[in-house]
């Protein structure tokens, strides 16, 4: 076993990850992220950086920042979670990986102090990507939250902007069982002064986000009260799965002919909180974003940082799509956009973890579609026999497979050539998919 496999089952095994156990992992305090960043000399004070929460769109919104700000010349840190196939996805420079040697000098460096403090493994994760980002004098950072905000152990940042792109149901044991308590978790990334860009805007949640932003003296802006993104209706073939369209500010036209290579309906809301957010940083930093940043910056998302599985087609023959949809929010996006194309008949791989809300998320489900259903290989992962008998309790019967490997090769081996095939329903299932 190498070194660096060594240094993985590591971090993966001797300290708690919430991708693979779920509730054990969760800290509900930032005491061992703020001893671990004293530990370090404070690396999360060496750099700017731009901070994202939110259920849905943070990691699309954080990418194509991350692209835009990378575009203008800068040497851009980018941190999100979970990663896909590789661990090192998670710490990206420009769009490079962290070094494997810089993982296991990491943790070589500070394994007494993890071990010691009992860190999980967000937390000590954490803290290897702002010392990489500092090491590496990276001129900004893009820097996604976990999970919630205010506990979450990202939040020892002071950013130029926090950005917060939507409220919904996910993590609900954690966050809170209202929109409210969970847009309060989120709050909590708002920090004195800093200026902050919520992506929508809903009734519920908005006195949080005006109550707390009013506390901090904190401008505050909610993009779709002030963007729209428009989608183009001229046709193009099926098997172009981008989103292309125009932006509005004010009614008055802001970027003509915006293209976007993620192509799921949910881009429309992180593409007009991406603007608010640019133009914020503008008007509050010496950054100076033109909307031709924008446009590249969106065009080129996937090149400049790597990012996968949004609705990203994998095969043509049959039209194969990816979709990390996971919460009733992103199924929802996904059933509209189902809606707007053109195929004979729906195979859909679904597969999930159990803390989900599986039973509303299939009840949303397409009822004429051919149903595949698997699981995840984390320990997390909903078996798939449980799955498909609840299913069947909302008319979606189908057939279980062990992995997304067998799912996928009955689907393909069902399917016509002018049939949908989609994986979904979680980013770990996706992960199965590109690991293969």
């Amino acid at each position: 076993m190498s070194h660096y496999q060594q240094t993985l089952d590591y971090l993966f095994h001797a300290l708690p990850a919430y991708h693979r156990v779920g509730a054990a992992a969760y800290k509900a305090d930032l005491d061992n992220t703020v001893s671990l960043m004293n530990h370090l000399g404070h690396p999360e004070k060496a750099f700017r950086c731009v901070h994202v929460a939110g259920t849905n769109g943070k990691g699309s919104v954080s990418h194509f920042l991350a692209s835009i700000l990378q575009g203008k010349g800068m040497k851009v840190g980018l941190y999100t979670s979970p990663h896909l196939v590789d661990f090192r996805e998670r710490i990206r420079i420009n769009g490079q990986m962290i070094p494997r040697e810089c993982v296991t000098a990491f943790v070589e460096k500070n394994k007494q102090f993890l071990d010691s403090n009992s860190l999980s493994f967000f937390e000590m994760t954490v803290g290897m990507a702002f010392d990489y980002f500092r090491n590496e004098r990276v001129d900004i950072a893009v820097v996604e939250v976990g999970m919630g905000g205010r506990l979450d152990s990202t939040n020892v940042v002071s950013p130029l902007l926090s950005v917060i792109t939507n409220i919904s149901f996910d993590h609900t044991q954690f966050l809170g069982d209202t929109l409210p308590k969970i847009a309060a978790e989120k709050a909590g990334i708002i920090k004195q002064g800093v200026p902050v860009v919520i992506g929508q805007s809903q009734r519920e949640t908005e006195p949080v986000f005006r109550d707390m932003a009013a506390r901090m003296g904190s401008t505050i802006l909610f993009a779709d009260k002030h963007y729209r993104f428009v989608e183009s209706g001229e046709a193009k073939p099926e098997s172009d799965v981008t989103l292309t369209g125009d932006v509005y500010c004010e009614g008055e036209l802001y970027i003509q002919g915006l293209a976007s290579p993620l192509g799921g309906l949910y881009q429309h809301k992180n593409i007009v909180t991406l603007c608010a957010a640019c133009d914020m940083l503008t008007k509050t930093t010496e950054l100076e974003i033109s909307t031709a940043d924008i446009k590249r910056g969106v065009a080129n998302v996937i090149t400049d940082t790597g990012l996968h599985g949004r609705w990203e087609k994998v095969d043509d023959d049959p039209l194969t799509v990816c979709e990390t949809a996971h919460n009733a929010d992103g199924i929802e996006s996904l059933v509209e956009k189902l809606k707007t194309m053109q195929y004979n008949k729906l195979h859909i791989i679904y597969g999930c973890v159990n803390d989900k809300d599986f039973g509303k998320i299939l009840d949303m489900m397409p009822d004429n579609a051919a149903y595949y259903y698997t699981r995840p290989s984390v320990e997390r992962g909903l078996d798939e026999h449980i799955l498909a008998d609840t299913a069947s309790l909302y008319g979606k019967q189908g057939d279980c497979f062990g992995d997304v490997k067998a799912a996928l090769a009955a689907a393909r081996n069902n399917a016509a050539k002018n049939d949908l095939i989609i994986i979904t329903g979680s980013i770990f299932l996706v992960a199965d998919f590109m690991t293969e």
